[in-house]
């Protein structure tokens, strides 16, 4: 662990100087922004090319999920891990380690692809959610000396920048493909090949330029502030334990349908005669609607609130859903349209959820708490994964569609209960 002497000394001088802060606050921005632009190219991999790698390897459209199922398990034990890590020892390690996994697994994708190796590739794909666990959980180092009532906009800055990686990575496919085929590698397996050297760059920036810690730093603040009142607080705070499950509850369920309906739509599309590089785009497309609202979310989730937003967040999944169930398959334009509304249905509700949790907790416990409800964000997609491709097997991606959007709507009734255990909440 770092001498606390030296930090404590630093959070003093620090309280006593709020520009300071400000300074360190934004530095700490820029790196966790340099990181994201390298960590959404690694992501774009396994969500463009996973599924369909699987089917290739496997057989059929029922396992085709697999991958998205397997990686997200893989990210909810990472995110346990990186979030305990980063309790002890800071964002820096916590996040580093967490990359530097990701990268060792996208090389093993790699592996069982040339090998033709099921157990490998099962392997391998658990452990390369771990860069998708430690993309996601890099927002929170966002927000660790953001003042209360810029949280939102702090994690949207840190999410925007993941969008020029993740939109050109999907974008990469076919140039990627065929590299891969130039070194004997089948095609599909190309892209994880950038996902090995971004994943391993976004960890290599983290560790080096994230100084001093962000979170040990935003740690010993708060040893260091004699009273906890203050006049920056958070738009309506809430009740810790309500604030920390509606927040948890509204990223689990925005989760379950994206990841859903995003995963068999790449296996929806080739089943129906669309090329590989209209997959690329089309997803490309969807992970840029993830990211790039952003810089208007969380805005508006600092000023318009996080409860707005979230229900805001419900009825755009749902449009989505509808949208993609009723598109023609061969209409790549209704595709496109239902992709984005995907994406941004899951941003406003990863934003405000993010916001919520934040606002609930304290730096004393934050790191730990953020890691557990990321293992259940982790958890509810490798369901939503899982299931997703057995629902287009049995019925049809039209079905799958409506039904992620109509889960989507469930977060209402959860807003609605916890108004009735925190009143503040219903401003917030």
């Amino acid at each position: 662990m770092p001498p606390r002497e030296p930090m404590l000394l630093l959070g003093e001088r620090i309280r006593a100087d709020a520009a300071v802060q400000e300074v360190l606050h934004r530095r700490t921005l820029t790196v966790v922004a340099a990181s994201q632009v390298l960590g959404g190219a690694g992501l774009a991999a396994g969500v463009t090319v996973g599924a369909l790698l699987a089917q290739d390897m496997l057989g059929g459209n029922a396992a085709a999920g697999l991958p998205a199922a397997l990686f997200t398990l893989g990210s909810a034990l990472a995110a346990f891990l990186v979030g305990a890590v980063t309790q002890r020892l800071g964002r820096r390690t916590g996040l580093g380690l967490g990359f530097a996994a990701g990268a060792l697994g996208a090389l093993g994708v790699v592996a069982a692809a040339v090998l033709d190796s099921i157990p490998l590739l099962f392997l391998s794909l658990f452990i390369y959610g771990a860069g998708t666990a430690t993309n996601l959980q890099a927002r929170y180092a966002g927000t660790d000396l953001a003042p209360a009532s810029r949280r939102g906009t702090a994690v949207s800055i840190a999410m925007v920048f993941t969008t020029l990686g993740a939109v050109l990575g999907p974008n990469l496919v076919d140039v990627l493909g065929r590299f891969a085929e130039s070194l004997g590698i089948p095609a599909l397996a190309g892209p994880f090949l950038l996902a090995a050297a971004a994943y391993a760059s976004a960890g290599a920036v983290l560790f080096v330029l994230l100084r001093p810690d962000p979170f040990l730093l935003a740690r010993e603040l708060e040893i260091a502030t004699p009273s906890p009142g203050t006049s920056d607080t958070p738009p309506a705070p809430v009740r810790s334990g309500t604030g920390v499950y509606v927040g948890a509850a509204v990223m689990v369920l925005t989760q379950i349908a994206m990841v859903a309906i995003m995963t068999m739509t790449p296996v929806h599309m080739r089943a129906h005669g669309h090329h590989l590089s209209e997959v690329g785009l089309i997803i490309g497309i969807h992970i840029g609607s993830m990211y790039l609202p952003s810089l208007f979310t969380g805005v508006l989730v600092d000023r318009i609130g996080r409860t707005p937003m979230a229900i805001a967040s419900g009825l755009t999944l749902l449009a989505a859903g509808l949208t993609a169930a009723t598109a023609p398959a061969d209409n790549l334009g209704l595709l496109i349209v239902a992709l984005a509304l995907l994406g941004l249905g899951w941003n406003m509700g990863l934003i405000s959820g993010t916001a919520l949790v934040v606002d609930a907790t304290v730096p004393a416990h934050r790191a730990r708490t953020q890691g557990a409800v990321d293992v259940l964000i982790a958890v509810a997609g490798a369901g939503g994964g899982a299931m997703s491709g057995l629902v287009v097997a049995q019925t049809s991606y039209a079905v799958l569609s409506i039904a992620g959007g109509v889960l989507a709507l469930l977060l209402i009734p959860v807003i609605f209960w916890a108004r009735t255990r925190s009143g503040t909440l219903a401003a917030a």
